[in-house]
């Protein structure tokens, strides 16, 4: 029987497009990315981040992004990622009206990844997020290394807090918040999520999940119980950071649904239909996609 503490229905935010490829080593065919797109819309995703707009030399993958904004499916809530200003301008050309900007609780890892510290980020982005919103923009942040960093170590809960109010603050409509590589065990996941719903109970709240040791699932699970009702995934849990050493794929949207459905929690996405949209990538990327229900899929 259910806890009176899960929700009856949960928002899946696909996260395949954008952070599922952005670590593929060979660049994967505009047109091959568009099919995925569409596909992942076709099996009742409503809402996806779909590309970045950040600089074709450090992140490849995503030179073709003004071309997907363009192809972007109606009816899904289409986010890219920006995290600067410069990124911010190139999608203030496109029709696009959801952003993701990012910060790391971690200052080592924000100096690795951006080359500014967890402070300069949010002095950068905090007047950003102002004309996003004066624009009419949904603006979502994506909390990195919430719970553990590959440089730091442990990050202490009351920081992590600390930057979900600051962004809060500056007016976005969403937080991320990340365990960026895999690391969170589910008493983690279930303490730091209880606190932020208990500390910002108007915004949206969204769990992000690397399955890098295993635990995806069960984070997923302990967050539930936190009263955590919208997750990102990623199907065919691609994924990876490159500046997170070690950091592999993102929980696969298949097996989330799935363990939702099996436990009474809508989620109004076809599984068939995403193995589907899985089946578009998996021939071009560099592993094998070894996810459970798409490994059980596929033997009939």
């Amino acid at each position: 029987m259910l806890s009176l503490n899960f929700p009856k229905e949960v928002v899946i935010i696909e996260v395949g497009p954008r952070d599922g490829l952005q670590n593929e080593p060979q660049f994967v065919d505009t047109e091959i990315k568009k099919a995925f797109i569409q596909k992942l819309a076709a099996a009742g995703i409503k809402e996806m981040e779909l590309t970045s707009f950040v600089s074709a030399k450090w992140v490849p993958q995503m030179k073709d992004a003004g071309e997907i904004v363009q192809s972007a499916p109606e009816g899904v809530r289409g986010i890219v990622l920006a995290p600067n200003r410069k990124g911010i301008e190139r999608v203030l050309k496109t029709s696009c009206k959801s952003v993701a900007v990012f910060v790391g609780v971690s200052n080592t890892f924000n100096k690795k990844n951006i080359n500014k510290s967890t402070r300069e980020s949010m002095a950068e982005l905090q007047p950003l997020i102002e004309e996003l919103k004066a624009k009419n923009f949904f603006v979502r942040a994506c909390i990195s290394t919430s719970f553990y960093c590959p440089y730091e170590g442990k990050i202490q809960e009351d920081d992590t807090l600390a930057l979900c109010r600051e962004f809060v603050a500056a007016g976005v409509d969403e937080l991320s918040v990340a365990d960026t590589i895999g690391m969170a065990a589910p008493h983690e996941s279930y303490s730091l999520f209880s606190r932020l719903k208990e500390a910002l109970p108007d915004v949206l709240l969204a769990a992000h999940f690397h399955d890098t040791r295993k635990m995806a699932l069960a984070n997923t699970y302990a967050a539930l119980e936190a009263g955590v009702n919208r997750f990102d995934s990623s199907a065919g849990g691609l994924g990876g950071c490159p500046f997170a050493p070690g950091a592999t794929g993102n929980v696969a949207t298949e097996d989330v649904v799935y363990m939702l459905g099996r436990m009474g929690i809508e989620t109004s996405i076809d599984l068939d239909k995403l193995v589907d949209a899985v089946d578009t990538v998996a021939p071009v990327i560099s592993r094998q996609i070894d996810t459970g229900y798409y490994r059980l899929s596929k033997q009939g």
